[in-house]
């Protein structure tokens, strides 16, 4: 038997960590923070263990607790005093993420993203204001009628991101997270902040979103269910691949600085094809359910939480992410230090 080739030599305890490939870093991580606007107190977040909503007048002293775990970078999410079908509260100059933002901005070094989207803003729960089309088959005589549907007005929405954009900016946001799926939003924001003289201010685009089963925990934390219907018709279906190449070229080419998947987990293919096909950085968004799900069986006794958090992460940037937006960022950071 020849066994001049002996991979286990190089797994040894004293020589793995030389030859590893892969490696986490808290400078890797982004952690999402959760700012309430109708709330005095901490709020725990049921499904997401260890998480809770944040008044505004603590929104320093969360982040300052994220900042001591080593994590460099936080992305803001607001649940607005109120609510309307338009989604107003989102681009108010004393909304909760500028408020937040102002705050975090002038009194820690964090690097603050914020996520610019209207659906914990407006009171249908969709990612912008609504209008009516027409489905079904065309009407022939004595044939069935089109029904209207309600669906989100594309090119509306995309003049609500640049006021949200711009808002967010002169508030001192460090960088702008898009995430409403609508077509032609990176190249709206990347002109509405250049005219208004932020041109420093990058992009990070949610550019290849899927409509996954996997937001739920979110949608409780942030307050953003759809009061009806779903987000199919302009967030991506789940079978979908090339289709995500297509999106994530397109905000590329509008100026995207850096280029989001999201969830992660189940579309680390789409993460790899990313950083194959282009040389932005890319990000990957460990998602609420795939941060509950491991919660869940850790507190059956069936996994061990922190080894599976630190295996997830490792596989996300193994696929080739540079960037995870992750509600395990301070534990792995603690892990790590």
């Amino acid at each position: 038997m020849d066994l001049t080739h002996r991979p286990r030599r190089l797994r040894q305890d004293r020589v793995r960590g030389l030859v590893s490939e892969t490696s986490v870093d808290p400078s890797d991580l982004i952690a999402p923070v959760f700012v309430d606007a109708t709330t005095d107190e901490r709020v725990p977040i049921e499904s997401m263990p260890g998480h809770d909503r944040v008044p505004i007048e603590e929104s320093v002293s969360r982040v300052e607790e994220v900042r001591e775990t080593g994590v460099e970078a936080v992305m803001l999410f607001g649940i607005p005093e109120s609510k309307d079908p338009e989604g107003t509260r989102a681009w108010a100059e004393d909304g909760v993420v500028q408020e937040a933002t102002r705050r975090i901005s002038r009194e820690t070094d964090a690097y603050v993203i914020t996520d610019a989207c209207l659906c914990e803003y407006t009171d249908h729960g969709h990612c912008g204001p609504l209008e009516e089309e027409l489905r079904g088959e065309a009407v022939a005589e004595g044939g069935p009628a089109c029904e209207p549907t309600l669906t989100v007005d594309n090119d509306a929405t995309l003049a609500s991101l640049e006021k949200i954009a711009v808002s967010h900016a002169e508030a001192g946001a460090d960088m702008i997270a898009p995430s409403g799926m609508m077509d032609g939003m990176v190249a709206a924001i990347r002109a509405a902040l250049d005219r208004e003289g932020h041109e420093h201010v990058p992009i990070m685009s949610y550019a290849a979103k899927y409509e996954s089963a996997f937001y739920g925990p979110f949608r409780d934390a942030a307050d953003g269910a759809p009061a009806f219907g779903n987000r199919r018709h302009y967030q991506m279906d789940p079978a979908n691949a090339r289709e995500a190449m297509r999106e994530v070229r397109l905000d590329a080419e509008q100026g995207a600085d850096v280029l989001m998947v999201k969830p992660a987990l189940p579309y680390l293919d789409i993460v790899g094809a990313v950083r194959r096909e282009f040389d932005h950085p890319v990000a990957a968004y460990n998602v609420s359910g795939e941060y509950a799900m491991l919660h869940a069986a850790a507190e059956k006794g069936w996994l061990d939480l922190e080894e599976v958090a630190i295996e997830s992460l490792l596989s996300i940037k193994r696929a080739g992410a540079d960037l995870i937006l992750t509600y395990f960022a301070e534990d792995v950071a603690e892990q790590l230090s």
